[in-house]
């Protein structure tokens, strides 16, 4: 899946504006223009169309995490962890992370989506790249994961915190 693919699908799901998304890129380090962010939801053809850099979509990420969790804790003297290549099992890490979603979540969203996946094959997605068992996050499982989080969240009970958009 492209970037700007992935924005807009996360953006779709939890239901972001521009209004929202720009302050958030901007905390996140990667300010940008409401004309570039625009352009990042263009259609490929459709003139002004730009391609979301991936350091953006992480930021992204990043941001959420600290929107809807907090700041990171980072008192405890743990030496901070080099980021990540972006891939499509970070994206799908950093949106577990940032709306709290636990196994049985993501097994409900994967059925919205109109797949189903068992708690082994979840488990082998979030695993380090080098552990025997790590499974590669393939593009339409991603995409089926961000489908059904759209139509997850709609119906999910509770709501986000004071200030904050409902997810």
């Amino acid at each position: 899946m492209t970037t700007n693919d992935v924005l807009r699908r996360l953006r779709f799901a939890i239901k972001l504006n521009d209004a929202t998304m720009m302050p958030l890129l901007e905390s996140a380090g990667s300010p940008v223009d409401k004309e570039i962010l625009a352009s990042y939801f263009l259609k490929d053809e459709e003139p002004g169309f730009k391609e979301c850099p991936r350091e953006t979509l992480g930021a992204m990420l990043d941001a959420l995490i600290t929107m809807y969790r907090g700041k990171r804790d980072d008192a405890s003297g743990a030496p901070q962890r080099k980021a990540a290549a972006l891939d499509n099992n970070i994206i799908l890490k950093k949106i577990r992370i940032a709306l709290s979603l636990k196994e049985d979540d993501l097994i409900a969203i994967m059925l919205l989506g109109g797949a189903t996946v068992s708690k082994n094959e979840l488990s082998a997605l979030f695993r380090d790249r080098n552990h025997k068992n790590y499974k590669e996050c393939m593009d339409q499982f991603l995409r089926n994961f961000l489908s059904g989080l759209g139509k997850y969240l709609q119906v999910r009970p509770g709501h986000a915190p004071a200030g904050l958009p409902p997810f």
